[in-house]
Formats: structure tokens, sequence, C-alpha cells
């Protein structure tokens, strides 16, 4: 076989495959890669970053673009920013100020269209100020837990939360990364200052507002009023069974002396029942009470629930509610401290003594008592009568150290360290409040930049405490970091390879002379190229196409600029094109047709008020 390769020795196989890639066309490889990485991202179960990284890959060993331009994504100072904001949502959620902003602002809603009255308008406005993935990342939850305790449908407030998050952030520069990348774009444009470049200067902080606050009113109302339609119903389904199999514990906890909950019924803080606990005693004075969904909670009130591991968590975790047994005074920094599920060794030392004389002989051991479980069923008598026994599985509230002393597990066998489950520090919340707000403060007024401000502010937060170091680095998620800069990447390899030279004239054929018409087109263009990649890869794509109709017609760049900062964007049709929605597609249990149906008509409305209002405040003639 030798003669097949020309040339000889060692040099042969690269000199064959570098004449192989010379001869392919880069066109025809370009359309294929992005095809491939469509239909991964739909049918395939591969991780989307793992898609994108491996269609860069491809891109650069076929040398579609100069490997500087494949690799810009990853020095871009829009992506660095994304990264410092993820940063900073988790000192919010850290601090409990995102869940005391979220009891204070939505409350316990006892319908659908009341929770998204509540709650949407909330998290369009804080993403507009707040990067929406992170954002949402930490509102999932505090969903889930209210659809659960509230008895609402989780399918019609996952979809709207990641549509509301987008919307919101079409109403500052801050908003959303196809935001941040676009600007940067900009920026990188007029300082190469080409000659022939139609007018175009920087995009200010609040420049997107006079279209964007319109849009995410328009699409707020939409998603309200037709979501009962439109939006997918979860199906009736019976409890029994999957209630009958879990391990139930019996859980004590009592209103601390300084808790948020004090004056606010049983009912407005969902601790009466919900789909993983119920209510079963409640103590005031050393007296048990009948209580009534309006009973308002006072300091030292104690309650008693039936729950499983789940609810259990939930519990141990809202603001306000400590354990109600514990050997030791419980300290301030019980954010450290870890939910543990442990099973009762034969070798305890308690083995045979009540819970209740175990706490005031053994004031050494610093455990603190959360649940206790003996059976499938929850204990019907208090925790303080309960004889330990060896195997009776335990819930405790523990330091550091009790991993270190339990290692031999004389007291305790299978210890398990329950995540997810941690205690906010809401004696930081203000100052991780006013840090954020300071920082959004530096930005709109122009002292800094928006990388600059975040770094600043997420070095604020570590130095004052409202998250440590680890907190951070886990907050960062680097595998959207990687599909934004990989998607900056494939966008050289489409410039590069003429394809979006191609699509540019057949979407200038489509514009014609009219620059209403050009403009329906670009953003219409960016609606598809969402569904076929992802919103920054459709903002990069469409940018010099945009910019080549702009300069075609002799108009102003700027209308068309947040043309395609809106439609890149808002990408409501297809679960893959935006990151938010990825989060929501598994926890509501979604299809792909269930973005299709709202997404479409959603996107025909933002679409034609962009198209309407952007040359408005934004003229083709300056």
């Amino acid at each position: 076989m030798n003669w097949f390769f020309p040339g000889s020795g060692e040099n042969r196989s690269p000199r064959f495959l570098s004449s192989v890639f010379d001869i392919m066309d880069p066109l025809i490889i370009t359309i294929v890669i992005l095809t491939s990485t469509f239909v991964l991202l739909v049918f395939s179960k591969l991780p989307p970053a793992a898609i994108f990284i491996g269609a860069l890959t491809l891109t650069i060993t076929f040398k579609l673009a100069p490997l500087e331009e494949s690799l810009k994504g990853f020095n871009n100072p829009g992506v660095l920013t994304i990264g410092a904001l993820f940063m900073i949502a988790a000192g919010m959620y850290s601090t409990g100020a995102i869940s005391i902003l979220s009891e204070k602002f939505i409350g316990r809603p006892r319908s659908v269209i009341k929770a998204q009255i509540k709650i949407l308008p909330h998290i369009a406005f804080g993403s507009a100020f707040l990067n929406n993935t992170p954002l949402v990342a930490m509102m999932i939850p505090v969903i889930r837990d209210l659809s659960r305790s509230c008895g609402l449908d989780a399918k019609k407030l996952f979809i709207p939360l990641s549509y509301a998050s987008i919307l919101g952030g079409t109403c500052t520069l801050i908003g959303t990364a196809t935001n941040l990348v676009v600007s940067g774009l900009v920026n990188e444009t007029l300082k190469r200052g080409d000659s022939d470049l139609p007018y175009m200067v920087a995009v200010r902080m609040f420049d997107l507002s006079w279209v964007g606050v319109p849009i995410t009113i328009a699409g707020l109302a939409f998603l309200v009023a037709t979501g009962k339609w439109l939006l997918p119903s979860a199906p009736p389904a019976s409890r029994l069974e999957e209630q009958a199999s879990r391990r139930m514990y019996r859980v004590e906890l009592s209103v601390e002396d300084t808790s948020p909950l004090i004056g606010k019924s049983i009912d407005d803080v969902g601790l009466k029942k919900s789909d993983n606990f119920a209510l079963i005693c409640f103590h005031r004075g050393g007296e048990r009470l009948e209580v009534t969904p309006k009973t308002l909670l006072e300091a030292g009130d104690t309650m008693g629930f039936s729950t499983d591991i789940t609810g259990a968590q939930t519990l141990w975790t809202t603001i306000g509610l400590k354990p109600l047994y514990s050997t030791k005074e419980q300290k301030v920094n019980r954010h450290r401290h870890h939910l543990v599920e442990v099973v009762v060794s034969r070798r305890n030392t308690m083995i045979g003594q009540q819970i209740e004389k175990v706490e005031s002989k053994e004031r050494n051991f610093e455990v603190w008592l959360v649940g206790f479980a003996r059976g499938v069923a929850a204990m019907h008598y208090p925790l303080r009568d309960a004889v330990v026994q060896a195997g009776d599985i335990v819930l405790l509230e523990v330091k550091d150290t009790f991993f270190y002393r339990n290692r031999n597990e004389t007291e305790f066998s299978m210890t398990k360290k329950l995540q997810g489950a941690t205690i906010q520090r809401t004696d930081k919340a203000l100052i991780a409040t006013v840090i954020t707000v300071l920082m959004v403060f530096l930005v709109a007024f122009g002292f800094m930049t928006m990388l600059n401000a975040a770094l600043l502010a997420a070095g604020a937060m570590l130095l004052t405490g409202c998250m440590t170091l680890n907190d951070a680095g886990r907050s960062v998620s680097f595998s959207t970091l990687m599909i934004i800069a990989s998607a900056m990447g494939l966008e050289s390899a489409v410039t590069a390879s003429g394809l979006s030279a191609h699509i540019g004239q057949f979407l200038s054929a489509l514009g014609g002379d009219n620059a209403y018409l050009a403009l329906a087109v670009v953003f219409l263009g960016c609606i598809l190229m969402d569904a076929m990649v992802t919103n920054v890869a459709s903002a990069v794509f469409m940018f010099p196409i945009a910019m080549a109709i702009a300069s075609t017609l002799d108009v102003s760049f700027m209308p068309f600029v947040i043309t395609v900062m809106v439609g890149a964007s808002c990408s409501f049709i297809s679960p893959v094109s935006y990151q938010t929605n990825l989060m929501v597609y598994g926890p509501g249990n979604y299809t792909f047709v269930d973005f299709v149906k709202i997404g479409i008509p959603l996107s025909l409305l933002v679409g034609a008020i962009t198209i309407f209002l952007t040359p408005i405040f934004f003229p083709f003639q300056v």
C-alpha cells in the first residue's frame, strides 16, 4: 500500500490527509457539521456541551477557519462575564436573599394563574439585571416546592419560568449572554473602523429597554392568557402506591426567636401540608394546640411532621426553623452544617435510652436531631419518648467533625450525606443584595464594564462571607460556558466557509429594498437559527448577515443590532435553542412539541412588536 501515499517515510499520511482536506468543499463540510449538530441535539442523549465541542473540533480539524478565530470564544469578555455572573447568583442564593425575596413577592398562590401573575413579572425583572441561566437554576427548586406545597401543575409553570427569564433578558444589555456577545461584536467592529460600515454605535445598558419592556409585558400577558390551552397539563395520577412505598420520618422543629415566619399563618408559609410532608402536631408553651390554616406562628412554637426524605430536606432548610432536640446549643454558623441520614449501629452507646434523656446526658456529642424513622410509617408519639434501638434510621444535623469522629462507624453505620440540602446564611442576605445592586449601578451609569463590575462583586461576596470559594467554583456552569464559546467558534467557520454570505444573499433577496421587510427577514433568520443551533450561535451567525443587509440598503445598522439581540434571545420554539429551556425540559417532563405549540405564536408576537417599535427608537436614517 506504500504506493498509495506520495512521498516517503513518516510524512506520507499527514500529507495525504492534508490533500484530502484541500479538495473537500468547506461550504459542504460546514453544512454537514451544522446539520449533524442539530440532529444530535434533537435526537441524541449526548450532553449539549459535548456535541458543540465535537462540532468545534471538526471545524478545527478541517481548517474551516483560522485557529485563533475558532477559539475566540474562549477569551471573549462576554463569556467571562457570564461565568462571573454565575458566582453573583450563587452569593444571592447561599445567603437566602433569593428565598427571602421569593417569599416576600410570591408567597403561596392557590391557582396556576395566580402563581404565574406573581412569579413571571419578578422573574422577568430579575433576568433584566442577573444572567437568566443561574436565576432559572435557582428558581427551579422554588417552583418545584411551590407546586407541591400549593397543589399546582408544575407543567404550567416551568416553561413560563424559562420564557419569562428570556423575555426579561431583552430589557437590558446584561440580561442575556446573547446581548453581551452581540455588544462585544459591535465593539470589535467599531475598533476595526472599516470605512464602508453602516452607521453603528456601542450599545448602552438600557438601549434595549425601549423595545424589550413592551415585548416583555406583551409576552407575559400572552403566557398568562393562553397558558391554560397552549401549555401541557400533568396527567392525573394517584400517589397512594408511591406514598405506601416511601419511608416516612417524624420530624420535629421549632420556630427560632428571630424567625421571619413569626406573625405569618401556617397556610401562608406552606407548612400545613404538601405532597412530601404533613403537619401532625403543634405545641405552644408546652401545650398541644389544634391548628387551622390561619393559625399565626410565634417564637418557640414546635411542630411535628410526617415526611419523606425530600420533605425532610425542605423542612430542614426552611429559613426560621431549627431542630427541636440537640446535644448542644445551636451556633450562628448553621450554614456550615450538613444533613445526614444514619443507621444506629449495635455498638451505639445511646441504645436503650430515651431521646429526651440523651439530650441531657450527652452534652459533648454535637449532633442535632432532625428526624426519626422506625418502619415505614412515621411514629405517632413525640421524639422525646422514643427509645433508641439498633437499626433506627435517623436524620441528623452535624458539623464537619462528625464525619471524622464516626469514621470507624462505632455509633452509626451507613452514614449518608444528603446532597443539595444546605442552610442559607441569612445574616448576609442584605450584604449580598447591596453588592448586587451596586454592581448593576456601576454598569448602568458607565463607571466600569460588566466584566469588571461582576468580578469585583464576586470578590466582595467572597471577602464578606456571602459565599465560600468552593461555592463560587461549584456555581459556575462550565458546560454552559463551553457551549457558548464553541458556538462562537462555529460562527467563524460559517463565515470563513462562505455559508453566511450565501445565506445573507438569500435573505437580502427576500428583504429586497424595503428596510422593514429586511428587518423581518433578519428576525426570522435569528428564529430559524435558534432552532438549528443555540441563541448565541444564532446571534454571531446573523450579525455579519444583518450588517451586510444594512450596508446594501445604506441604512443605520442599529435597528438591525437590536433586532438580532431580540430575535436571537427569544428562543421559544425549541428546547435545545436556549439553556434555560433545556434546564426546565427535564423537571417539567416536557416533549419537543410542548415548546413548539406555545413557542411559535409567542415568537410571532415578539417579532411583530420588534419590527414595529425598533425603527421608531432606532431610525433607519440618521
